[in-house]
């Protein structure tokens, strides 16, 4: 166990997506004393959480058999459906009472969807997206933004605290992923801002490492230029968050605009210039490489 202390009352959580972020947060809560089992698509992905001592399932509906409180975070709405509501999924499998939190970023109508399918069998799901990255998932501190019943919320909420430092209630089913895309929608800007201020720099003959040690604090501060600036100065573009599952977030942030009568028309613009990234081949890559799009468009 690591220096993280024990809950008082660990429950068995499952844990369906041990990607990036996954194999952190699943094994935070390990490290609390929950026993895991756990489900990926690619076995190997989870074997970090096997060799902690996670048990391993073969669907998601025997993970839910297995556990009081499941956890998914997959990659897309499409995964997110299967996982919850074909045959074999975590719906199938949840005893009365129980409850599954989904922590992808996903839609807010298949969030309500899926709450009133569970609704109708006695068990009880959360919509729980998260902000931070693969940094805040290793150092739990993540903001984990939650939509669903509030009695259920407190209930889990240990959980999301071994998990995250921001910990909000946002509202009913959906509410937690309309929040998220609030988020992504700030952070989309912030990006080009970012990848745009090195360019920036570089071609008015400045230190962009000594450029940031003047801005990263002031009024331009953010999580992207704390974060991201030194991995870009690197030339680091391994995936904290992919650029391909950006794409998604910001296309189920412009679709829910779409159907509130709403126009985003920065969020377009950062939609198409993130497209650009990843037919250059960087879909894989981190949201970061967005700068090597800018900097050919620059002409750098």
């Amino acid at each position: 166990m690591s220096e993280m202390t024990a809950l008082k009352n660990p429950v068995r959580i499952g844990w369906i997506g041990t990607g990036v972020m996954g194999v952190s947060m699943c094994a935070h809560l390990m490290a609390a004393g929950c026993p895991a089992t756990v489900y990926n698509r690619t076995r190997a992905k989870a074997q970090p959480l096997l060799d902690k001592g996670a048990t391993w399932a073969e669907t998601p509906r025997e993970v839910a058999q297995a556990a009081d409180v499941v956890f998914t975070i997959v990659g897309y709405p499409t995964d997110v459906r299967r996982v919850y509501l074909e045959a074999d999924g975590v719906l199938a499998g949840l005893s009365a009472g129980a409850v599954a939190v989904d922590m992808t970023t996903t839609s807010p109508s298949l969030s309500a969807e899926i709450f009133a399918a569970a609704a109708k069998i006695g068990v009880h799901t959360l919509d729980a997206p998260v902000s931070g990255g693969d940094v805040g998932a290793r150092n739990a501190a993540l903001s984990i933004m939650v939509g669903g019943e509030a009695d259920v919320f407190e209930r889990v909420r240990p959980l999301f605290e071994r998990m995250g430092r921001i910990i909000v209630h946002q509202g009913p089913a959906g509410a937690g992923q309309h929040t998220k895309m609030c988020n992504q929608i700030v952070i989309a800007g912030s990006m080009i801002g970012m990848c745009e201020s090195l360019l920036y720099a570089t071609r008015a003959g400045l230190n962009p490492q000594v450029m940031l040690q003047s801005i990263a604090k002031g009024a331009a501060g953010c999580w992207s230029l704390e974060n991201l600036a030194p991995r870009i100065l690197k030339g680091d573009f391994a995936p904290g968050f992919m650029i391909d599952h950006f794409i998604k977030d910001m296309g189920i942030a412009l679709d829910e605009a779409g159907r509130m009568g709403l126009v985003l028309p920065g969020l377009e613009l950062v939609r198409g210039l993130y497209e650009k990234s990843a037919a250059a081949g960087h879909g894989r890559d981190g949201t970061q490489a967005l700068f090597l799009a800018l900097q050919e468009l620059a002409g750098q």
